[in-house]
Order: C-alpha cells, then sequence, then structure tokens
C-alpha cells in the first residue's frame, strides 16, 4: 500500500532527479519528463510550488530549467511532501462534514498517523536518496558529484 498520492511521489523523485543532474547546466523539464515518461506541462505545477517552497531554484532562459535551493542534505523527503501537498491544498483538506465519529475518533487517528510518516520522511535527506540512486546505478549516465558547501 503506498501512502503518499502520486503527486508527492513524482515530486521526490523530481528533485533527487535534479540534485543528481543539475550540475554543470540546470534541468530542463523537458529532459526531467523524459526520464520519467512524464508530459513536461505535467511538472510544471508542482515544479513551480517546489520553487515556491525554496527547494528548488528556476533558471530562465535558453539554457534554463531547474537546480535544487539548498543543499542536498538540508532537504527532506517530508519538506518535498509538504510542498508538493501544499500546492494541491492536499494537507488542510477538512475531515468529512457532520460526522462526530470522523471529527472525534478517525480523524485524531489518521492526523496522528500521518503526522508521524511524515517524521520519518524528514529523517530521509535529498543526500540520502541520490547516494542510493548512485548506488544503485538508477541512471544509465554518471551524475556529476555535487560539491556545494
Amino acid at each position: 500500500m503506498i501512502l503518499l498520492s502520486r503527486r508527492s511521489l513524482l515530486a521526490i523523485a523530481a528533485v533527487v532527479d535534479i540534485a543528481l543532474h543539475a550540475r554543470p547546466a540546470p534541468v530542463a523539464a523537458k529532459n526531467l519528463a523524459s526520464r520519467h515518461n512524464l508530459p513536461p506541462r505535467h511538472l510544471e505545477t508542482m515544479l513551480q510550488a517546489l520553487v515556491r517552497a525554496g527547494i528548488l531554484k528556476g533558471v530562465r532562459g535558453p539554457r534554463g530549467g531547474y537546480e535544487i535551493a539548498r543543499e542536498r542534505r538540508r532537504i527532506t523527503a517530508g519538506d518535498i511532501v509538504r510542498a508538493a501537498m501544499s500546492s494541491t491544498g492536499e494537507d488542510s483538506m477538512p475531515p468529512i462534514p457532520e460526522s462526530a465519529l470522523v471529527d472525534s475518533v478517525v480523524g485524531p487517528m489518521v492526523a496522528h498517523a500521518g503526522a508521524a510518516f511524515l517524521r520519518e520522511l524528514d529523517a530521509v535527506t535529498v543526500d540520502d536518496l541520490c547516494r542510493r540512486a548512485e548506488t544503485q546505478s538508477v541512471f544509465t549516465v554518471p551524475a556529476v558529484a555535487d560539491f556545494t558547501i
């Protein structure tokens, strides 16, 4: 059972992909989309949400694209999921209205479980995921090392 939305999974994958490929030039949304078999327009709103959250930085121009805005070790999977959820309003949806069971029992239990889930994601950094991707040779072309201090 997958607990993350497709958008959140894709957001984490996009940030890790950009962290691995953004040196020496930013990653174009078109290239990112092709590596994940998606249409580029499908990614743009999510990428912009990640820019607004300070996770990615957008670079304009003919050789523009996206790069990470902070060091890989300072971005967690939880940060990315929160940004993806806030862009769609997933994190602020109210419980089912007019239900005492949801309001007093099910809702608080699910909120507690969700908070625990996000705490676990907060323990995983983009750097951790990049290292795992490199170890497992996820991409056929080797990624360039990130020497950002």
